[in-house]
């Protein structure tokens, strides 16, 4: 029963905060348009599933993935478990105890990343439109790869304790270097990568993670210290997605350069016998 009434508290939530979204979309359609909305029916039984499946999603975090990620963080992070028992007491633990942490992270990362459907539909719709010259499952790997490794270095940010900023401006440095050399067709979709990562599944885990970090890590503040993973999560795949982009270009010129070679070797023995 209480089950029951968590999730219809959660159902009327979703119901009042996509109630706007409907407004809009409606009011637009026959005040402004002032056209029908064909298969209204089907329209309709839509927005009831899209209402129902949010509400199960989000009791699905309160009661599932946030404690996963809140309990896997103090786990890690416990000195019994870093440090082996007895001696955890007497010691402090270094930054290089925390070596779990940053494969947990890096692991989380990739994984919640690859199962993100925001990124999924992103990487289909980019196919498409680029005629096959982007790959769907090469998109969604570089996209984790730089979520993975944000995550991973953002959790040690937090152990050690240096300020956040540091991190982003290098970050953005980075960032803004690559946007002149990386291929132009890349750019904006690197950009857009970096914003469908911190969405359903990617959100609620690396949140739980960097507060149960700030929260078990001696020294550390889950309001000053807890947050800012996700800006990790948003920052890196730009870089690792123009960095795909950059690689596959090299990879081509390289190969196009060997088949020139190749052929002016293949002509010049013609050359000789004339």
């Amino acid at each position: 029963m209480e089950l029951l009434s968590d999730f219809f508290a959660v159902f009327f939530a979703t119901l009042r905060d996509v109630m706007p979204i409907a407004a809009i979309i409606f009011g637009f359609q026959f005040l402004i348009i002032r056209k029908p909305i064909p298969h209204m029916r089907r329209v309709l039984i839509g927005f009831a599933y899209v209402i129902v499946g949010l509400a199960l999603f989000l009791l699905g975090l309160e009661k599932a993935l946030f404690p996963i990620g809140r309990l896997m963080a103090t786990q890690l992070t416990d000195p019994a478990f870093i440090l082996s028992g007895a001696q955890s007491l007497a010691t402090i633990p270094d930054w290089q105890d925390y070596y779990w942490v940053y494969l947990f992270a890096f692991a989380i990362g990739a994984s919640t990343t690859i199962a993100e459907p925001s990124l999924i539909a992103v990487a289909i719709k980019a196919n498409e439109v680029s005629g096959g010259a982007i790959s769907v499952l090469g998109l969604r790997i570089a996209v984790a790869i730089g979520v993975a490794i944000g995550i991973a270095l953002g959790s040690y940010r937090i152990v050690v304790g240096t300020p956040l900023h540091y991190f982003i401006i290098s970050g953005y440095i980075v960032v803004v270097i690559q946007t002149f050399f990386a291929p132009k067709m890349i750019v904006p979709l690197a950009y857009d990568s970096g914003g469908v990562t911190t969405s359903t599944v990617t959100v609620p885990l690396v949140a739980a993670l960097g507060l149960g970090l700030a929260e078990t890590v001696p020294g550390r503040s889950p309001l000053l210290d807890g947050f800012g993973l996700i800006a990790f999560a948003s920052l890196f795949p730009m870089i690792t997605v123009m960095a795909y982009a950059q690689i596959a270009e090299y990879r081509s010129r390289r190969q196009s350069r060997r088949d020139a070679t190749d052929a002016q070797t293949g002509e010049h023995p013609n050359r000789t016998s004339a």
